[in-house]
């Protein structure tokens, strides 16, 4: 299931963003510099998961602390996505992209020293942040990098590309990594690439500054809302009753700031059509199923099973494996049938995989769970590109990189929420509660399913 989650986000900053005089700097060091980062930031976003069981007994914490390793990287990258756009344009993709790179390198080194459980969430966090300014700056930087629109294209699929695969192989890189050396390699894995990074960003030509409106009320009011929530899920008791209290009220502060400013972060007139709606509510389905089911599993493997780091890695490649090719069949069927059927044919196959997985006990073989998780994983990476090009035709062409801002920060933050709920969930029991998340999943994803009916007679691109 291709993440991309910037995907359309250039719309808004490539536009902005003229460069200064390339002199002799290279197209190719641009793609490059921008495809590493993308890269990195995606990885980091799924390569822990298999690290997570060796990170608890080195740190300790218990599931609680584990659901947070994942979650204050995601809910920061999520929340932080919907304002990084602006951002860019106002400093300059490649000075942006710098920043973002500098700080994310530093964050991963300060990860992979972390003393302890509370200092390794707060590098996560600063990772969280900086991965946001990363993201829409490396897509900006490659689309200026070539002004003709056909190897545009081509620049831009091999970066969307290289986001993909890091999401599929983020399970076997985490295992490979953690068996070979520690947990801790995970994160120091990123220093060498962030600093090939900053050195090709040398030979970069420098992006003009452009004004651009930032919604910070806005901006603040979601952080805040969408980490008390978080904090309310994973915690529980009296702590997160209060936690919960707040999410409320900075929830509803958030909507009434959208509502009225002049510049929201979330402009909520989207919503009134009716396939941004669907759009947004699916996209967020398929990360809870997709994003939670793997965080699951991967302690299910280890610690439910007794396998290795690697060995629990190695059990997500048939899963994985297929998820780039399954995203180009999707885009192909999308554009000749609309986004209708394979959205609609995606979440259902997603939804009998889950339902699939019901029958794993402690006893069923590993070869065989990881065969049984194919089905979902191909069923997400079938309904994501459709549901993408969707939204992406329903809105103006001026406002498709906000569009895809919101979309895709709506899938982030429904992937940090469902594992937050799904890590709480099994920490209760852990057979009973993957069960329960597996049907959580599949409800989820038969409601949006059966709306997805309702997209019915919309062509995937406008006359």
């Amino acid at each position: 299931m291709t993440t991309n989650p910037a995907l359309g986000e250039d719309e808004r900053t490539s536009d902005a963003h003229e460069l200064t005089p390339p002199g002799r700097s290279s197209p190719a060091l641009a793609l490059t510099a921008g495809l590493l980062g993308f890269t990195l930031v995606c990885l980091d976003a799924s390569v822990v998961n298999v690290a997570l069981p060796a990170i608890g007994s080195s740190l300790g914490g218990g599931m609680s602390g584990l659901q947070w390793v994942v979650d204050a990287y995601t809910l920061a990258f999520a929340a932080l996505m919907l304002s990084t756009g602006a951002f860019s344009d106002r400093a300059g993709a490649s000075r942006a992209y710098a920043l973002g790179t500098a700080v994310f390198t530093l964050a991963s080194a300060a990860c992979g020293l972390a003393p302890g459980l509370p200092s390794l969430i707060g590098a996560r966090v600063v990772q969280g942040v900086a991965a946001a300014v990363v993201l829409p700056a490396s897509l900006a930087l490659v689309r200026q990098a070539y002004p003709d629109p056909a190897r545009r294209a081509r620049a831009v699929a091999a970066w969307a590309a290289g986001g993909s695969a890091a999401v599929a192989l983020g399970p076997v890189a985490g295992g490979v990594l953690t068996s070979a050396w520690d947990w801790r390699a995970i994160f120091f894995v990123n220093l060498p690439v962030g600093a090939a990074i900053l050195l090709l960003l040398l030979r970069a030509p420098r992006s003009e500054r452009r004004p651009a409106p930032l919604d910070l009320p806005g901006q603040v009011t979601a952080v805040v809302a969408l980490t008390a929530l978080t904090f309310a899920v994973i915690e529980r008791g009296a702590t997160g009753a209060v936690a919960l209290a707040v999410a409320v009220v900075a929830g509803v502060v958030f909507f009434r700031v959208e509502a009225r400013g002049p510049h929201p972060v979330v402009p909520l007139g989207l919503f009134r059509d009716r396939t941004v709606a669907v759009a947004v509510a699916t996209g967020s389905a398929v990360s809870v199923a997709f994003y939670s089911v793997v965080f699951v599993f991967s302690l299910y493997f280890q610690q439910v099973r007794g396998l290795g780091p690697l060995a629990a890695g190695l059990a997500f490649l048939p899963m994985t494996g297929l998820i780039a090719v399954t995203n180009v069949v999707a885009g192909k069927l999308a554009g000749r049938f609309g986004p209708r059927l394979p959205m609609v044919v995606g979440q259902w196959v997603a939804v009998a995989g889950l339902l699939l997985l019901l029958s794993v006990g402690a006893d069923t073989p590993a070869p065989l769970v990881a065969v049984e998780l194919v089905p979902l994983a191909l069923g997400c990476a079938l309904t994501v590109p459709p549901l993408t090009a969707a939204m992406m035709d329903a809105v103006p062409a001026e406002r498709a990189g906000l569009a895809a801002g919101v979309l895709n920060a709506a899938r982030q933050v429904a992937g940090g929420l469902g594992i937050a709920v799904f890590g709480t969930l099994v920490a209760d029991g852990f057979a009973t509660g993957m069960r329960l998340s597996l049907a959580v999943a599949a409800v989820l994803l038969a409601v949006t399913g059966a709306f997805s009916f309702r997209l019915a007679g919309r062509p995937a691109t406008r006359p």
